[in-house]
């Protein structure tokens, strides 16, 4: 996907926010070969886009020390009317953790908690017209929605981003609703109720490309990340779990060959 063929409702970009961003910087510069450009900082406080071979892949922003929140990668969907995406958001359910606010000359941002508890934001595009590079190595290539209220999570995307929501799997081992539009897989809401610890939220997931998982975790582990879930097989390609190095937490995928 690019900034031409982002449909509304579908994961536009992603940002991380990180208690030690020169650490963050070395980290994926040395694991996807990003580089970076850091905004004005009166007008974006810091904010830091990072890209691959020069085109956009996502944004880095440094945590408040004490903010007491544990550095995560954050998904936001593309909306149209952001005022008008918030209020369907709270009509459906959500929490609004941040009111749409403007970003100078790129613009419009919100968070808010879906019913089941996973944090997301939204974004109506200005200058900013979301990723430049999409579902290729190095970059962002699937987005995912570990839910401990499935029925309810899956409800809420449909009827607030107008997605279709197309079950692949209904077994009580496995849950798997992927969000579409005009049969375009945009995103996937997995039940994670039955392995999720009672203390861990529902969370959002983003899956970064490469073409060897399993050469890309031993650099990860050379450069201070964790193994969460071990690499595997499945019919979407070869699958790992990480946390990085400063804790937050992302998926390696390699496409089947």
């Amino acid at each position: 996907m690019n900034a031409q063929n982002i449909p509304v409702g579908a994961p536009c970009w992603i940002d991380l926010m990180t208690s030690n961003m020169a650490r963050s910087q070395e980290f994926y510069t040395a694991l996807f070969g990003w580089n970076y450009e850091a905004g004005d900082e009166e007008k974006y406080g810091g904010y830091v886009m990072a890209f691959k071979d020069g085109k956009s892949v996502a944004g880095l922003m440094q945590s408040q020390p004490d903010s007491g929140y544990p550095d995560v990668w954050s998904t936001y969907l593309r909306v149209d009317d952001i005022a008008a995406s918030i209020e369907a958001a709270k009509n459906a359910g959500g929490i609004v953790y941040l009111e749409p606010m403007d970003v100078p000359e790129q613009g419009k941002m919100a968070m808010l908690g879906d019913p089941s508890g996973a944090s997301i934001g939204l974004w109506e595009f200005g200058g900013h017209t979301g990723f430049q590079a999409h579902e290729q190595n190095g970059a962002a290539a699937w987005h995912e929605l570990h839910s401990k209220d499935y029925p309810a999570a899956v409800g809420f995307y449909r009827d607030v981003f107008g997605l279709e929501a197309s079950v692949m799997a209904d077994t009580p081992e496995f849950r798997y609703t992927n969000l579409r539009q005009d049969s375009r897989e945009l995103a996937g809401i997995l039940d994670a109720k039955p392995w999720l610890p009672d203390d861990a939220p529902s969370n959002w997931q983003v899956y970064f490309q490469t073409d060897d998982v399993d050469a890309a975790i031993a650099k990860a582990l050379a450069l201070g990340a964790t193994i969460i879930n071990e690499p595997e097989d499945s019919p979407y390609g070869r699958v790992a779990g990480l946390t990085d190095c400063t804790g937050a937490m992302f998926k390696l995928v390699q496409p089947p060959a």
